[in-house]
């Protein structure tokens, strides 16, 4: 169910969200190089391939449930609890172990060396990459490292606000753009932005004004990485993900 890179396969478990055996990957076949498979989620369901989400056993580590604890709005708590379930059979059915023993860790930071980096599979294994926003989660794995980010289009006065934080480039195109099509046109900016930021492992942490990646429906080319726009499940959502090129892959 899986594609090369240019055309992502997409595995789409939207919107009834349970997972049937059939639907899950096969052990040990993980992408490779350059392949990417991607997954959807609706994080709003009740149950997650079998899995009540708000039951007190469910396959997520002591510290997922302590950071979905620490939510403060219930729907927030619901949708990280699902998303990470999501995340942990999905992996599960990669690598052939369950998923409540999956070691999930995160690697150095590019930028100071602590350990808050990109997420990770101990002991090693395919590379992946979860967003979800609102009731919305794309989960990416790949042979390369990948990024993955889905945003909800913003309301107007939203766009306004996030503007400044662009590429000056970028705010020029978005603001010639009609005031209709400017919301839209900014969460794809955004998303392709955050994808990259993933896939780096920097994140947030200086900001997106950089790198440049474009307001056009073509994404702007980047050293190491490219970027792509990925069709969502409702049209009330903006997708993308970006993958290394340049960087080691796995066989």
């Amino acid at each position: 169910m899986a594609e090369t890179l240019g055309v992502p396969r997409t595995r789409s478990l939207f919107p009834t969200l349970h997972i049937p055996e059939n639907a899950l990957p096969e052990p040990g076949r993980p992408p490779r190089g350059g392949e990417v498979a991607l997954w959807w989620l609706d994080t709003d369901r009740e149950i997650v391939g079998g899995h009540p989400v708000a039951a007190e056993e469910t396959p997520l580590s002591p510290e997922e449930r302590d950071r979905s604890a620490r939510l403060r709005r219930p729907g927030d708590r619901h949708r990280y609890r699902a998303a990470h379930i999501g995340l942990r059979l999905v992996l599960g059915g990669y690598t052939g172990l369950a998923p409540e023993v999956l070691g999930l860790v995160r690697e150095d930071c590019p930028c100071c060396g602590a350990p808050h980096g990109r997420p990770a599979l101990a002991g090693g294994g395919p590379h992946f990459s979860l967003s979800h926003s609102d009731g919305l989660a794309l989960i990416a794995v790949s042979g390369a490292r990948v990024g993955a980010d889905v945003e909800g289009v913003p309301r107007p006065a939203i766009t306004d606000e996030l503007l400044p934080s662009l590429h000056p480039r970028e705010q020029s195109a978005l603001r010639a753009l009609p005031d209709a099509a400017r919301p839209g046109a900014l969460a794809r900016v955004w998303t392709r932005k955050e994808a990259y930021l993933k896939a780096t492992g920097v994140g947030l942490a200086y900001g997106v004004a950089d790198p440049y990646v474009g307001v056009s429906e073509v994404p702007a080319e980047l050293a190491d990485f490219a970027v792509h726009d990925v069709p969502t499940p409702l049209p009330s959502y903006a997708a993308a993900i970006a993958l290394a090129t340049a960087l080691p892959l796995l066989p």
